[in-house]
């Protein structure tokens, strides 16, 4: 570990201790003013839980925010290598696999739910779209809502400038931009994407959770036990995950430390491989490494 200066080893020491503090309290359990709450807590930040349940369907690293008024969530990471399962091919569409790798944000909020970032997916190519999946586009999710949204879904254009794929670093991010409007940001090697959806459950203020999420999504089995698989989504390293907040009077980044996020793994720890460190955990930066034959 490089040496750090004495001000960088104190918010270190700072931050390590009130997460070890953090262990002993319940997960809506309030803190006192503390003297870098960017870096910690802020005073009377609702803490997450210590854990969630799964909920069954694909093999999934989640890691979500406290029910706090938060305005978004963001991060910079390197999309994962993949390797398919080839016994797991797709009847309905040939040349497509059972498998579908995905790395996504999005969060709940007012009752409703939302999916927003990249997955697997078919591309436009001379204009014809491609018979396999080859390349990573965004996509946006939500649920429906009381105010009588429908829900909806839809992905960015099949254009090249949308398409990213294995290895490739990207910074992304979901905001809350106005009342019932959630903005969409994903860039990163030359190539940018940026939309504004509608999401009546969100609002500046409200209380709500942010997540980020590494996904082995698994075609029609929404609900279901995950299956059976040997396909991998490997190597992708979070160099940074923030939330976004209202302090005084601006929206900040904060970082999504290690104390601030739900740990999930699902739907059980013996298929991810999570390599971090105590520098890395402190700006919520991790490697995911997910096997659905496990580790």
């Amino acid at each position: 570990m490089k040496k750090l200066t004495m001000l960088k080893f104190a918010n270190v020491c700072l931050v390590l201790a009130l997460l070890a503090c953090g262990k002993e309290d319940k997960p809506t359990e309030k803190t006192d003013t503390v003297t870098d709450p960017i870096n910690t807590f802020f005073a009377n930040e609702v803490r997450p839980n210590k854990s969630n349940p799964c909920f069954n369907g694909a093999y999934y690293r989640k890691m979500v925010s406290s029910k706090d008024a938060w305005l978004g969530i963001g991060g910079r990471v390197t999309l994962p290598k993949i390797t398919f399962d080839p016994t797991r091919n797709n009847p309905a569409k040939p040349g497509q696999y059972l498998d579908n790798p995905s790395v996504y944000m999005g969060g709940s909020m007012g009752g409703q739910e939302t999916d927003i970032g990249l997955t697997w997916e078919v591309v436009r190519e001379n204009g014809v779209v491609s018979t396999e999946r080859k390349a990573f586009r965004p996509f946006l999710r939500r649920t429906s809502h009381t105010s009588g949204q429908v829900a909806a879904y839809e992905n960015a254009p099949a254009e090249a400038q949308y398409y990213w794929y294995p290895e490739e670093e990207v910074t992304m991010s979901v905001e809350i931009v106005a009342n019932g409007k959630l903005k969409f940001t994903v860039e990163g090697a030359g190539k940018k994407f940026e939309r504004e959806f509608d999401a009546d459950g969100y609002r500046p203020g409200a209380i709500g959770e942010f997540k980020r999420v590494n996904a082995i999504d698994q075609v029609s089995n929404e609900g279901k036990p995950a299956q059976a698989t040997k396909a991998k989504v490997e190597n992708s390293k979070w160099l940074e995950t923030y939330l976004l907040r209202s302090y005084d009077g601006k929206t900040i980044k904060v970082p999504a430390h290690g104390g601030r996020l739900t740990d999930m793994r699902c739907p059980a720890t013996n298929y991810f491989n999570i390599v971090t460190t105590d520098a890395e955990l402190l700006k919520g930066g991790e490697t995911i490494n997910i096997n659905g034959n496990g580790y």
